[in-house]
């Protein structure tokens, strides 16, 4: 019993201490974010004064080029001025809206239902409550190198071993699917695809999604497909879902509103469970589960969906896709023209991937130092390829306009020939 008289009373100190953090908390770390929060190490050569380039994060709004459709917009205002969707909605999502959603992406050889989407905050919230509910302490999950850096922030956060199976740049990013199947083993809790990727810009054939999927089938292993870039590929691509091509292998499909639809900070997003053989019977009560945790993403964008997937004309992805190819090559013919510099052609998505020579550079000792180094003395921000976990490269955003993409490329032309050996 505690003492009544204070002589064995616990010692209260006269100020605060600090505080400790969770374990959760001290395991999660995101590079990106740490990047672009940063400010930037001050260098003996001289610091830039011009206007900062920022080639560096996947939003597609930034510059003002990319504006979602007037459905998209009108949809919202609807969805307030109803006066309807001001509620809580269900966890999971608003059964019409998932309905909707299912009816867009339902196909011949992979049908979905309503029961078979459940809507997350974001495509990122589609990721965590993927990783979180087939994988926990213990479990490993295999993730791609190069890869976007939130899979490993999520994995790290929730004490889940990260293993990245090797993409061949050489093979237009393909996997290494010896080396993938050589991280496998009993504790193996899924392997996660990105098609298109993101940060390569790749975009796999049918050929390679079934060499994918014939790991998952020998070895009973599920597969999270993040296809928040699906059906975003440039002239003579084709873009094919994983489900498609499998009638056993499970898979939690993984989308969003952002990228396609140009609305990334409306964080919406969805988990298609596909799922013939009747063995995610427990993954689906695990999603329901953890979809309380927020109860639900926000209701009014919900609500807009059906109204966006009806009403935004046919032609607008291809009117999309055309502009962001026609970027692209913009930015891949300005820094091959550079020496030490070599972009690996994208196929679809946001990004390039360019390779470092440096072995053509006198100072320059790493994809980091160059990133540094280019925004302190030319004011140009792209990501290092660490940040992907594969040194030696960088990743460039291309949807700024094409002024700011010649512009940018010009700098980083006078930035390689000052630091040439």
């Amino acid at each position: 019993m505690p003492s009544t008289n204070g002589t064995n009373a616990v010692q209260k100190s006269s100020s605060w201490g600090a505080i400790p953090v969770s374990d959760v908390a001290s395991r999660t770390f995101n590079p990106i974010r740490d990047i672009l929060t940063r400010p930037v190490r001050p260098l003996a050569s001289p610091k830039c004064t011009k206007e900062l380039l920022s080639l560096s994060i996947g939003d597609p709004t930034v510059f003002g080029n990319f504006k979602a459709h007037p459905v998209v917009a009108k949809a919202v205002e609807e969805a307030v001025a109803s006066y309807r969707f001001n509620g809580y909605p269900p966890s999971v999502g608003h059964t019409h809206v998932r309905e909707a959603i299912a009816n867009k992406y339902t196909h011949p050889d992979a049908p979905l239902t309503t029961n078979d989407v459940v809507m997350t905050s974001g495509c990122s919230g589609a990721v965590e409550m993927a990783i979180s509910v087939l994988c926990g302490t213990g479990k490993n999950i295999l993730l791609p190198r190069p890869g976007f850096c939130l899979y490993n922030t999520i994995a790290g956060s929730h004490n889940i071993e990260a293993r990245l199976y090797n993409l061949v740049a050489e093979k237009n990013w393909e996997a290494d699917i010896e080396h993938m199947e050589s991280l496998i083993d009993e504790n193996t809790g899924a392997i996660l695809i990105n098609n298109p990727s993101n940060p390569c810009g790749s975009n796999y054939t049918k050929a390679h999604l079934r060499a994918i999927l014939a790991v998952c089938e020998r070895h009973k292993v599920p597969l999270i497909s993040d296809e928040i870039y699906a059906d975003m590929v440039f002239g003579g691509q084709t873009f094919t879902s994983t489900a498609w091509l499998t009638a056993t292998v499970p898979i939690l499909t993984l989308s969003g509103l952002a990228k396609q639809w140009l609305v990334p900070g409306w964080r919406i997003g969805w988990i298609l469970i596909h799922d013939r053989a009747n063995a995610f019977e427990q993954v689906r009560q695990g999603l329901v589960a953890l979809s309380t945790l927020i109860n639900g993403p926000c209701a009014l964008v919900q609500a807009a969906i059906p109204k966006i997937f009806a009403e935004v004309p046919d032609t607008y992805l291809p009117e999309l896709n055309r502009q962001l190819e026609t970027n692209a090559r913009i930015l891949e013919t300005e820094i091959n023209s550079i020496p030490g510099l070599n972009v690996i052609t994208p196929q679809g998505a946001m990004y390039v991937m360019v390779k470092i020579d440096l072995d053509a550079f006198a100072d320059i000792t790493s994809d980091a130092d160059f990133c540094h180094k280019l925004k302190w003395e030319e004011s140009v921000e792209i990501l290092p390829g660490e940040c992907f976990s594969y040194p030696g490269t960088v990743r460039l955003v291309i949807t700024p306009p094409h002024d700011i993409l010649r512009a940018a490329s010009a700098r980083i032309a006078a930035f390689c020939q000052r630091h040439r050996k």
